[in-house]
């Protein structure tokens, strides 16, 4: 079966050739023009990093904008299924950008707000060489009987303890999933903040991106999952 084909806004580098590719993924019923934004604050801390916030495969269900997969509530079957049934249109993009930037897998970090945070972990976990980082916004691993993440790259959640949609409880079991499988992962939960994304976790990604591309970040930490912030 042919795979969709993603499109969505993109920012080059703000200053010669893409040295890395940060790919946004957004959450359920909006498009990549609802992730874009981060691109230009971040590019403060990347100038030579290349963004690209492609809408999901499928128009919603619910309403406008786009979704990975169908989801009607946090069940972790049906969850499973979804990340599954859409990881090899994502990964098909993902092969696809950084063919067109010249660039080595290893040279990419995943960034997920609430279901593309599932989509960023899911793939990103999954690929044969690994992302330098992965960042995740309001969401959680769709997968919670993971086993094993081996050569995990680094991993960073944050979560709003008022977030409505996706309680944080999602954040500490997903950690822990994480932490257990062994990969190295750091959290920070943000005070009052519900289903968003506020200016100390925007701060803590480009930080951590940053960071991860000047190889400052642990790849692994078995069974260890951090605060941060």
């Amino acid at each position: 079966m042919a795979l969709h084909q993603l499109s969505g806004p993109r920012l080059p580098p703000a200053r010669g050739e893409a040295t890395y590719l940060v790919v946004l993924c957004h959450g359920y019923g909006a498009d990549g023009n609802d992730l874009i934004g981060l691109a230009p604050m971040w590019q403060r801390l990347l100038p030579t990093v290349a963004f690209v916030s492609p809408n999901a495969p499928q128009r919603c269900d619910a309403g406008p904008g786009y979704q990975w997969f169908p989801i009607s509530r946090l069940d972790p079957a049906e969850m499973a299924r979804g990340v599954e049934s859409a990881a090899a249109t994502l990964e098909n993009f993902l092969e696809a950008e950084l063919a067109r930037l010249n660039l080595s897998g290893d040279k990419l970090a995943l960034v997920g707000f609430s279901q593309g945070t599932m989509m960023a972990l899911h793939v990103g976990l999954k690929r044969g060489v690994k992302p330098a980082a992965i960042v995740g916004y309001s969401g959680m691993l769709a997968d919670q009987t993971l086993a094993a993440a081996p050569d995990a790259p680094p991993i960073l959640l944050v979560h709003g303890d008022a977030d409505p949609m996706i309680p944080i409880g999602a954040l500490f079991a997903s950690a822990a999933t994480l932490g257990r499988a062994g990969a190295g992962v750091q959290w920070h939960i943000a005070s009052g903040v519900g289903h968003s994304i506020d200016e100390t976790g925007l701060a803590m990604g480009g930080e951590f991106l940053a960071r991860a591309f000047h190889g400052q970040l642990a790849r692994k930490t078995p069974e260890i999952s951090c605060p941060v912030g």
